[in-house]
């Protein structure tokens, strides 16, 4: 799927992971990562996003006060 957006998109984007084919793609990736049952990387603070971990508990560790 070829995206308008996706320059834009990854001035953005926070995904460490190198060989994700959905970078700078956001509909795809957030489509992927709730199948999964998981969030995207770019809901998460760069430390938390770089353990990979996008459950939605550690969404909810991240962003606790």
């Amino acid at each position: 799927m070829e995206c308008n957006n996706k320059q834009k998109n990854l001035e953005r984007c926070n995904c460490t992971y190198s060989s994700c084919n959905k970078t700078g793609i956001c509909c795809e990736c957030l489509r992927y990562h709730l199948a999964t049952r998981e969030l995207p990387a770019c809901c998460f603070p760069d430390e938390v996003e770089k353990t990979y971990d996008r459950s939605f508990r550690a969404f909810a560790k991240a962003w606790s006060l």
